[in-house]
């Protein structure tokens, strides 16, 4: 493990200069600057300190950070079949990212959860057959190819008029479902 490029990394992540670092652990600047260029070393105490301002244990200063993973197959998603259509959470854990895509799955008359005002926005393309957006008292159709995009502002849902399924990627920011 490279000890300076560690420290470096959890100063800029921080949003720290050199000069801010050092005053908050009680080192000169020149220090910090050796110890990112791996020129000296830090005692265990001194690491402690830099560790604790930048918001890290030792163990975790430690740890070799693990590859996040950025593709998912089918083997990752996880199903739920509701009554009236099937979401499939596309992207384990998305509740803890900034966005939860879903893939819904509409049988003919089939309706998706119905969502209360919130913050956030969301976004939709429709993969298969065509769905109704229902907000407001007022529907707005939208067909395969298409695509859909809402401020959480209203109390909406989607619903399949048609007599054929229909499938479509819904996006939340932030999570929802």
């Amino acid at each position: 493990m490279n000890i300076g490029d560690r420290i470096r990394n959890l100063r800029m992540i921080n949003d720290l200069t050199l000069e801010e670092l050092a005053s908050r652990c009680e080192l000169t600047k020149g220090f910090l600057s050796q110890l990112e260029r791996d020129l000296t070393a830090p005692s265990i105490s001194t690491l402690k300190d830099i560790c604790e301002v930048l918001g890290v244990s030792l163990s975790e200063f430690f740890q070799e950070p693990q590859e996040e993973k950025v593709v998912f197959t089918r083997d990752d998603f996880f199903q739920d079949n509701q009554e009236t259509c099937t979401i499939k959470w596309i992207i384990p854990n998305a509740q803890i990212r900034s966005m939860e895509p879903i893939l819904v799955s509409l049988p003919a008359a089939g309706k998706s959860p119905e969502l209360p005002p919130h913050e956030g926005q969301e976004f939709g393309y429709v993969l298969s057959g065509q769905i109704t957006l229902m907000m407001q008292n007022k529907k707005q159709l939208v067909k395969k190819g298409e695509s859909f995009y809402l401020e959480g502002t209203y109390h909406h849902y989607f619903i399949n008029e048609t007599k054929s399924p229909a499938e479509y990627i819904w996006v939340s920011n932030p999570p929802l479902f």
